[in-house]
């Protein structure tokens, strides 16, 4: 018989990912007075080189990202790159079918302010499976001589 598995402080991290704790970030608002304000059409840098700040739109920025956050790899991409590239507005140039994440965070889960709560969330996830993964023990794998 095998034995339980260990219980874990944050069940579900990945699977639940969309209920945690989003991490606090430095959400800098500039006359931001309604749901619509929430709009995101492209998430970028405010800077090159510089992944410590985002401009979700004209009048949101997300400031203080943690460098380390973007070290959580899926795919060959950071989790956070996975995020900022999927949640806003594409247009499929063969079809000319508009992807709008805005609508399916409206429709979908009823919250606007969706796509901005998946970064922070996003930012928690990524580096608590970063700390996770460096307390692991280390393998002893052998290779062929």
């Amino acid at each position: 018989m095998l034995p339980k598995p260990a219980q874990s402080a944050s069940p579900g991290l990945h699977l639940n990912f969309e209920i945690i704790e989003p991490y606090p970030l430095t959400i800098e608002k500039h006359h931001v007075s309604s749901d619509a304000d929430y709009r995101v059409e492209k998430m970028k840098f405010a800077k090159k080189g510089d992944k410590t700040t985002v401009l979700y739109n004209d009048k949101i920025t997300i400031k203080n990202i943690p460098p380390a956050a973007w070290d959580y790899i899926v795919n060959g991409k950071a989790a956070l790159d996975w995020v900022m590239e999927r949640q806003g507005v594409k247009t499929d140039k063969d079809s000319g079918i508009v992807n709008d994440a805005n609508d399916w965070a409206i429709e979908t889960m009823h919250n606007p302010r969706y796509p901005l709560e998946l970064f922070c969330r996003v930012v928690r996830v990524s580096l608590e499976t970063l700390k996770i993964v460096d307390n692991l023990p280390k393998l002893d794998i052998f290779t062929a001589e």
